[in-house]
């Protein structure tokens, strides 16, 4: 976009000089430094009736090409606030501007909507065509804007065509050209945004990690940009829930919807998602339910979020039900990873191995194919827990630690304490209590640290059932650990699974797992005969 300046600074200072004037007193190139200023500095109103006043100057002196460039650009503004039917409208002007004989790089622009609404459709051989043909009216035309999205469509069909490899390759390409400040700030904001979305998708976490980084400088350089911060935010926040400092993910992505709500911006699904995410593992499950659900009014899809806190909260029919419906309407193959990871966790506390093993399966496939080191792990985990319920402990243990292992080189602690929990569970199988303790105790120790409570519980659940419990969590009576005694409390009280899953902060699933443990010990089969008990023998 030629109307931008070279130093990204000096946008601030043009918004504040040209704001202030008479839009009749302003050429149509100061116009345009008006628009593209108004847009970074929030002022979208402001951006809009510019882009419009500098078209119709450029139609009242004959410019054909500026002034389709410039309705493009209006119209590309307007699609990113969520205003589609008006998009809609001035990239039709933008075409009947063009027409037929008009020879401009914005033939290339009015292309990249045709692309982008192919990937939505599914259709990846096509928008790559559309790709191809915008880069090769960008470099004609020396336009790095244009080149920047048509390079950045390209990496996303290639990836949705299943060559990650050869995406993230033409990312680093577009990337190198927006860090070197070849690129005009709206379309280097935008291309920033949707790089390191797609390398999050495809579980690419080292270079989301790099790119976000350089946002976060970018954005930081330009204290009054408003566009792209809540966006970098989001980001931000997901890399350090994978690092395990959950306190600063909830703090960053709190931030992140603050800047997205007002107006609401396209990402604040993904925001609240996020949050979602953390409240459900760190067990605030009300707060996760009320976030997926302002994910899902935000036109996020809540899945597999939403089914793994029904299976927390021990509504195991809604879990299973939720996953298979998101598995069944997922078909591209980059956006299925994270639902099979989920449906492997759901479909074997199901008890529906075969469900699980598919699932397993076609995760081993994904990830034969891609180069991320994080999605091999996920097939692993998911692999050898599927082996484990099967009951095939000793083949599994070799998939686990695989898992184990990469989990600890990526720095992602919560995984590697998941791993952790399947390998003691998978020597209790083959009665070396001795190993089982060791991995039982660093998951404890992890789960505590990052504050993972609903982990925690299911943890001593199977150290109980295991015979692992600590000596200092064993209250010596009936055996029965000190959550044990609490909730057989309730149950001499008369209080149901719901009451106490309430009362204790942690879901009915936890709380009948724990009942099924104290019925075990006590030798009873009822919760009458567990109060009875109790009272007989003193234990309350």
């Amino acid at each position: 976009m030629a109307t931008n300046p070279d130093d990204t600074e000096l946008w601030a200072s043009m918004y504040r000089e040209l704001v202030g004037r008479s839009k009749e007193g302003l050429g149509p190139r100061e116009l345009e430094q008006l628009a593209v200023s108004s847009y970074l500095i929030g002022d979208d109103d402001g951006c809009a009736a510019a882009w419009e006043a500098a078209h119709l100057r450029h139609v009242d002196t004959g410019n054909r090409s500026d002034a389709a460039r410039c309705s493009f650009w209006l119209a590309f503004c307007l699609m990113m606030r969520g205003q589609m039917g008006q998009a809609g409208g001035w990239l039709g002007r933008t075409e009947a501007i063009i027409g037929d004989d008009l020879d401009c790089s914005t033939r290339g622009y009015v292309l990249i909507p045709a692309l982008l609404g192919a990937l939505e459709s599914g259709d990846a051989t096509a928008a790559r065509e559309f790709a191809i043909t915008a880069a090769k009216i960008a470099n004609e035309f020396g336009d790095a804007d244009l080149g920047a999205f048509a390079g950045l469509g390209e990496g996303q069909a290639l990836i949705a065509l299943g060559e990650s490899m050869a995406g993230t390759a033409r990312f680093d390409e577009v990337m190198l050209a927006v860090s070197r400040g070849e690129v005009g700030p709206i379309a280097s904001g935008v291309v920033y945004c949707a790089v390191i979305l797609e390398c999050m998708q495809i579980f690419d976490l080292r270079r989301a990690a790099e790119w976000t980084d350089a946002l976060y400088a970018w954005c930081e350089g330009q204290p009054e940009l408003v566009p792209y911060r809540g966006q970098c935010l989001v980001h931000r926040s997901q890399l350090l829930q994978a690092e395990g400092d959950w306190h600063q993910a909830v703090s960053t992505v709190d931030a992140a919807c603050r800047r997205l709500a007002d107006p609401p911006h396209p990402a604040l699904g993904l925001a609240q998602y996020q949050m979602a995410e953390l409240h459900r593992l760190a067990g605030s499950f009300d707060d996760a339910a009320a976030a997926y659900a302002q994910a899902s009014a935000s036109g996020q899809e809540p899945m597999p979020g939403l089914a793994l806190l029904a299976l927390v909260r021990g509504d195991v029919d809604a879990a299973t039900s939720g996953i298979r419906s998101a598995l069944q309407e997922t078909t591209q193959r980059m956006r299925r990873p994270i639902l099979l990871a989920a449906a492997v966790e759901i479909f074997r506390d199901a008890n529906d191995l075969a469900a699980a093993r598919a699932a397993a399966d076609e995760l081993v496939e994904i990830s034969a194919g891609s180069t991320s080191e994080v999605l091999r792990a996920m097939a692993d985990q998911a692999i050898g827990a599927v082996m484990l319920s099967e009951g095939d402990p000793s083949t599994s243990l070799s998939r686990l630690r695989s898992a184990r292992s990469a989990w600890t080189r990526l720095n992602m602690p919560y995984e590697a304490a998941g791993a952790s929990v399947l390998l003691g569970l998978g020597y209790v199988s083959l009665g070396d209590q001795t190993s089982a303790g060791l991995e039982f105790e660093n998951a404890r120790v992890a789960f505590d640290a990052l504050g993972a409570r609903p982990d925690l519980d299911r943890l001593r659940s199977l150290q109980d059932r295991s015979g692992l419990g600590s000596p200092a969590s064993d209250s010596g009576r009936s055996g029965l650990s000190n959550r044990e005694l609490e909730i057989l409390t309730h149950v001499a009280s008369g209080q149901t699974n719901r009451e106490i899953a309430a009362a204790l902060t942690i879901s009915q699933h936890t709380v009948g797992r724990h009942l099924e443990n104290i019925f075990s010990k006590l030798g009873v089969s009822s919760r009458a005969a567990a109060t009875a008990h109790a009272y007989e023998h003193d234990l309350l």
